[in-house]
């Protein structure tokens, strides 16, 4: 049987297959699917199980011109093979290959960088009445979201404007009973009670023909078993919740029958009003391993082999990272303290907090893909006595900036917010990366924001935060912790850790290029230049006696953070020296650029933007070198790079 997938070129090519070939090409979209993960981790079981939903969309919509946005965007690679880029599949999540979400720059059937979970039926709205009002409401208008999504709280406000406008939105539920962990909550609920859709139609069938006996009778008796029909559907299945919003409620329907697919969604083609269609799937469907174990097979670790959809993983050598030891330290402060709780946003898995869950569940929250109220959920707990934690990742606390300002630091409450994924994280991108949390975090009074130089700052900052008076903040990247071996400073509110002092200069690093920095000296230090190192800690309130001391007595200072320059780490410096009238002009801050950093490994990332123990060597050498300090042994190649 000759291969079908290397010959689509675009999606109209989907329009001439039959099923049987649409089910050909859906087994070889799986196989492709396997294949980055021989070598890289990439999205695995989420995207196996949109695979003939994908096919199914293409074929009857044209998206060339009509709206497609993918919520969440980790189930896009599908989409991806069938709209021009299977021959670059293969480069998924590298260095200069695509992305591992949609990307407008790859592709005009990409229309928004999607990475954060619920935005979709906002934007497909807004896409919708903009092309009315452009004269354009032919365009069909088509918002795929998964049910691990859609209890956030900006779909219902999308859900609430939609039926207002009353226009023929498309909404797509992709229902496969996961967040990245098992979904949670009263929708969860509710969904729940849509899965008994194939006992019911066996049961409706049989009515039917009942009914139609009976009909021959009398036909308002026909009328009245339509009516009943519809209130069953709408009550029974779960859809009432939609129908009360205002939608038209389509399903639950099979979501990998192709040809059932395909006569839903010509249905849906013709609705003059909002539509929810509910599709259920199941993720990492299709590959035996991944949906016995959707959890694990959501970025799973790279394949040995694959065996009649058996997989084989191959062994892990990677080295505990900075969320391991945080989990760890949390759960040991679980254990010593009754009134220390902790909440995720479905990052049960992300944040390795399974342990907690399991040793803990009254004491554990997993509140779905909810930031906002699990922020504002964590301030009343505060408020009652009890010691809330907040283990998010850093690009989705972004997501409840007004509830960290309002219930949290205007009411000086003691929370404490664990910031994971913060700075670079690799090939996520720039959905993912945790870029900002500095800047946004610094800016609230009473809120204490620090940063773990290595693995021995973690359970000493939370510690202390769990005995804080006000709300405090600790963030970490997704990254492997340098252990600098050291009897390391008792943690003190606003004190920094004096390293090595050097009579050259000295890197003050704030957070997680603390290893770094000490390599970059060390390499420093064997050219000729005594170049000292400071473990910052805090950037609120910042050690000003310390740093300060550093710009004035010290030839050559340069400040190193994993986040933006603006309103960051080496901003928080330049104002303490400002306000203390100290000269400054012989400082410079290294740190994430004013632009985004698209994915790739994290080191490639380091290096790309000056981050990385090489370019911290040749920045210090070039300040030398400018303002004469020191006498340099090795000098620069002509590459700019030092020579080995």
């Amino acid at each position: 049987m000759s291969a079908l997938l290397p010959t689509i070129k675009n999606p109209h090519d989907l329009k001439a297959f039959s099923f049987d070939q649409l089910r050909q090409l859906a087994d070889e979209m799986r196989e492709e699917l396997c294949r980055p993960l021989f070598d890289r981790t990439v999205h695995f079981a989420s995207n196996l199980g949109v695979v003939e939903l994908c096919l199914a969309l293409h074929r009857e919509f044209d998206f060339s011109r009509d709206r497609l946005i993918w919520d969440t965007g980790h189930q896009i690679y599908p989409h991806k093979l069938i709209t021009g880029r299977y021959e670059q599949f293969h480069s998924i999540r590298t260095r200069g290959g695509i992305m591992g979400y949609p990307n407008p720059a790859e592709s005009e059937y990409d229309l928004f960088m999607t990475g954060h979970a619920g935005s979709s039926v906002s934007t497909a709205l807004g896409l919708k009445m903009g092309d009315i009002l452009n004269n354009e409401e032919d365009r069909h208008s088509i918002a795929v979201i998964g049910d691990g999504a859609f209890p956030s709280g900006i779909v219902f406000e999308a859900m609430n404007n939609a039926a207002g406008l009353n226009k023929n939105l498309i909404v797509i539920l992709n229902d496969n009973k996961m967040s990245i962990c098992p979904r949670v909550g009263g929708v969860a609920h509710s969904l729940e009670q849509a899965r008994l859709a194939p006992m019911l139609k066996d049961v409706k069938r049989h009515m039917d023909r009942f009914v139609k006996t009976l009909s021959k009778a009398s036909d308002s008796f026909e009328r009245l078993w339509e009516v009943a029909k519809d209130i069953v559907k709408v009550s029974f299945f779960g859809g009432m919740l939609f129908e009360k919003l205002g939608f038209n409620y389509i399903g639950p329907i099979d979501g990998h029958d192709i040809p059932t697919l395909t006569e839903y969604l010509q249905r849906v083609k013709q609705a003059k009003k909002p539509t929810l269609l509910h599709v259920l799937t199941n993720k990492g469907h299709g590959v035996p391993s991944a949906c016995n174990d959707p959890v694990k097979f959501h970025t799973p670790p790279v394949f040995e082999k694959v065996d009649n959809g058996v997989i084989s993983l191959k062994k892990s050598t990677s080295s505990i990272a900075f969320t391991d030891v945080v989990s760890s330290a949390i759960y040991e402060q679980m254990k010593k303290d009754p009134k220390v709780c902790v909440m995720t946003a479905a990052m049960c898995q992300g944040n390795k907090l399974e342990k907690v869950r399991e040793e803990f569940p009254d004491r554990f929250f997993d509140v779905g893909i909810c930031e906002s109220h699990a922020v504002a959920f964590a301030a009343g707990l505060a408020k009652t006595g009890l010691k809330p934690i907040v283990d998010i990742y850093s690009t989705f606390l972004q997501r409840s900036f007004d509830q960290v300002f309002q219930e949290v630091s205007l009411q000086n409450l003691p929370v404490v917010f664990c910031m994971d994924r913060a700075g670079f994280t690799g090939p996520d991108g720039p959905t993912h990366h945790g870029s900002f949390d500095v800047a946004y975090m610094r800016i609230f009074p009473d809120l204490v924001v620090m940063a773990p130089g290595d693995e021995l700052d973690v359970a000493p900052m939370l510690e202390f935060s769990l005995h804080h008076s006000s709300p405090t903040a600790i963030r970490y990247p997704k990254a492997t912790p340098a252990r600098i071996e050291r009897t390391p400073v008792p943690l003190e509110l606003g004190q920094a850790e004096i390293y090595e002092w050097g009579t050259d200069g000295c890197i003050i690093a704030y957070g997680s290029l603390f290893g770094e920095a000490v390599a970059a000296s060390k390499k420093l230090r064997e050219m000729g230049l005594d170049i000292g190192v400071i473990n910052a800690r805090f950037v609120k309130p910042l050690d000003k006696t310390t740093i300060l001391k550093a710009i004035e007595q010290l030839p050559l200072v340069l400040t190193v953070e994993e986040g933006v320059k603006m309103g960051g780490f080496g901003s928080a410096v330049l104002e303490a020296a400002n306000e203390a009238g100290v000269d400054a002009s012989r400082l410079q801050i290294a740190a994430m650029p004013d632009r985004w950093v698209m994915h790739a490994d994290r080191k490639e990332q380091l290096a790309e933007v000056g981050l990385d123990t090489n370019s911290m060597v040749n920045k210090i050498v070039e300040m030398a070198k400018k303002y004469n300090v020191g006498t340099i042994i090795e000098t620069l190649s002509t590459d700019g790079k030092i020579a080995s």
